[in-house]
C-alpha cells in the first residue's frame, strides 16, 4: 500500500475487537475516508481492499486461520455488527462510535459521490439482482455516475475480459457483493488486475439489500444487535443452524479477542 494512503487510513485508530483490528469510524467518517482515498489513490498497483466482519465473520475466522488472513490483509476493516459496537463499550480501549453497516454505508457514500464525481462499478449477486440494485441506486442518486456493473458468475476467460474491461472503465469503488469468503478470495486472486481502481469494497449480500429482496430488520432490532435473528426468521431453513453454531464462538471470541 502507497505509504500516503497509509498514513490517511491512520488517521482513524484501530481497536482489536473479537481478534481483528477494526477502524474506529463512524459511518459518516468512514463514508468520507472511501471516497477521499479512492479518489486521491496514484493508480498502480493493486486497488485499496476494504471489507467488514460481523459477529458470523468473526466466528468462523476463529477457527479458519485462512480464513482470518483474508479478512487481515485488508487496509480497513469496518464494524458490521452491532454486537461488535457493545463489546467495545465494555472490552476496549476506545469504544467503537457506531456500527457501520455496508447496507447503510453505501447510501453516505453514494451521497458523497454524487457530490464529488466519485465512480461505481456494481460487481456481484445474480444477474437480475444486480440490475435491480443498480436502477434503485440511479432513481435515489440521479447524479451517481455508475460506469458499469456485473453479475457475480463470470469465470475462466470471460472473467479476464471482464476485468480487463472494468479496469478499463477505471471506477473509484468497485462494490464487490459474493458473500465470504468468495469476495475476500476474489481480491486476493484478482485485486492485482484492477490497477486502475481506486477502492474495492467487499459487500456480502447487500445487492439483494437495495433491490428489495431482503428487507432490513427493524431499527430496534438493529440498534440491540439482534438484526441475526431477523434474518434467522426470513430464511429460517438456511440460516438457523448457521448462527446457532456461530454466535457462541462469536461471543467467546469477543470477550476473549478484544482490547
Amino acid at each position: 500500500m502507497d505509504r500516503s494512503f497509509g498514513n490517511l487510513l491512520n488517521e482513524a485508530p484501530t481497536v482489536r475487537v473479537g481478534g481483528m483490528p477494526i477502524s474506529v469510524l463512524d459511518r459518516p467518517g468512514a463514508a468520507e475516508l472511501m471516497v477521499r482515498v479512492a479518489m486521491t489513490r496514484k493508480r498502480g498497483g493493486r486497488p485499496l481492499y476494504f471489507t467488514s466482519v460481523n459477529g458470523e465473520a468473526i466466528a468462523r475466522a476463529s477457527r479458519d486461520p485462512k480464513l482470518a488472513a483474508l479478512f487481515l490483509a485488508a487496509d480497513q476493516i469496518l464494524a458490521d455488527g452491532q454486537p461488535l459496537v457493545i463489546a467495545s463499550r465494555f472490552l476496549c480501549r476506545i469504544p467503537l462510535p457506531e456500527r457501520v453497516a455496508t447496507t447503510d454505508l453505501v447510501h453516505d457514500v453514494a451521497r458523497i459521490a454524487e457530490r464529488t464525481g466519485a465512480t461505481f462499478y456494481l460487481l456481484g449477486s445474480e444477474e437480475e439482482e444486480n440490475a435491480r440494485a443498480a436502477a434503485a441506486l440511479r432513481e435515489a442518486y440521479p447524479d451517481l455516475r455508475i460506469v458499469g456493473r456485473c453479475h457475480g458468475f463470470l469465470k475462466g476467460e470471460a472473467l479476464m475480459a471482464k476485468l480487463k474491461e472494468i479496469d478499463d472503465l477505471a471506477p473509484d469503488i468497485i462494490w464487490l457483493g459474493l458473500g465470504v469468503p468468495i469476495e475476500q478470495q476474489f481480491v486476493l486472486d484478482y485485486a492485482h488486475l484492477l490497477p486502475n481502481v481506486g477502492v474495492i469494497k467487499t459487500s456480502g449480500g447487500l445487492f439483494n439489500h437495495i433491490s428489495g429482496r431482503n428487507p432490513r430488520a427493524p431499527l430496534w432490532m438493529q440498534r440491540l444487535g439482534f438484526e441475526w435473528l431477523w434474518r434467522t426468521m426470513m430464511e429460517p431453513r438456511r440460516l438457523f443452524w448457521r448462527y446457532l453454531t456461530t454466535n457462541p464462538l462469536a461471543v467467546y471470541a469477543l470477550l476473549r479477542y478484544s482490547k
